[in-house]
């Protein structure tokens, strides 16, 4: 029988030595992935979306075509101690919110003034605004502020072992306690606070469902256009940069989309859209509504 030769190509030690580091980091990088993937899947199973603000003129008197649309309009507050109000409307998973500064001083106040609010109320729409309303805007280094808040909360409030307040946050975050919370209550506020050109990112402790109110905050949710649930929050921003690692936390979870456009604007879709429909508010409000 014939000998057979089977020659084996054994890699010098040099090749060996630099092999090992790139699996090693191959293996670090997919590890990190998984960690980040799960991360975002936790997210998506602990926060939902619970209201969304809109900047508007004082008084906000847009709401009454939305009225005149079919929508019924709910309960409205004023904030003592932060110098807004609102007019709201209530659907089942989550709540459209229209929001204008009454009281300057309140809103300038060391404890308001953290949360920018008063330059988003300012720079809403340099357009129709002169330049002193424009001056802290401009201070802050933009020509338009993103007039936009989004706000969630934890999906589930039943558990004793996660009992109100302690729970962890969406995003990194500083506390807020505003003078018309107890004061044992905060808000968490998105560190990106700052970044006047994304939408304020806020979470509280005590929301819950519309739907889920006790009897004493019950809203009416029943609406003459028949919708029932915000299933589509998507932001148009004019402003091409890279988002903060706390919006880009809400988009990893599909709380809220981001896509660029011309000007400033949020689209509301309601049950899925399945009708293929849409009423756009603009110029007088920057959004849309689609179902």
């Amino acid at each position: 029988m014939d000998a057979v030769l089977i020659l084996f190509a054994i890699p010098r030690r040099q090749e060996v030595s630099q092999l090992l580091p790139q699996r090693t980091q191959e293996r670090e990088l997919e590890l990190n992935a998984l960690t980040a993937l799960i991360a975002t899947w936790v997210r998506m199973m602990t926060f939902e979306f619970d209201h969304l603000f809109i900047c508007t003129d004082i008084g906000a008197a847009i709401a009454d075509r939305l009225v005149e649309f079919g929508l019924v309009e709910g309960g409205s507050r004023t904030h003592t101690g932060q110098g807004t109000t609102n007019r709201c409307f209530f659907f089942h998973n989550a709540m459209l919110e229209l929001l204008w500064v009454h009281d300057p001083a309140e809103a300038q106040s060391d404890l308001i003034r953290p949360t920018r609010l008063w330059e988003r109320w300012q720079g809403r729409n340099p357009s129709a605004a002169g330049p002193s309303e424009l001056r802290s805007a401009l201070i802050a280094g933009v020509d338009r502020c993103c007039p936009f808040g989004i706000c969630v909360r934890p999906v589930d409030r039943s558990s004793d072992a996660n009992p109100a307040g302690s729970e962890a946050s969406a995003f990194s975050s500083w506390a807020y306690k505003p003078p018309y919370l107890p004061e044992s209550v905060s808000i968490a506020i998105a560190t990106n606070s700052d970044r006047l050109t994304e939408p304020m990112l806020f979470q509280i402790p005590l929301g819950q469902r519309p739907d889920r109110a006790p009897a004493e905050k019950v809203q009416p949710l029943e609406h003459r256009t028949g919708w029932q649930e915000i299933t589509r929050v998507e932001v148009v921003s004019p402003v091409v940069t890279k988002p903060s690692p706390e919006l880009q936390t809400l988009l990893d979870a599909q709380l809220v989309r981001l896509r660029v456009g011309t000007e400033y604007c949020i689209e509301l879709g309601f049950d899925g859209e399945s009708q293929d429909q849409h009423l756009d508010f603009r110029p007088e409000l920057p959004l849309k509504l689609c179902w």
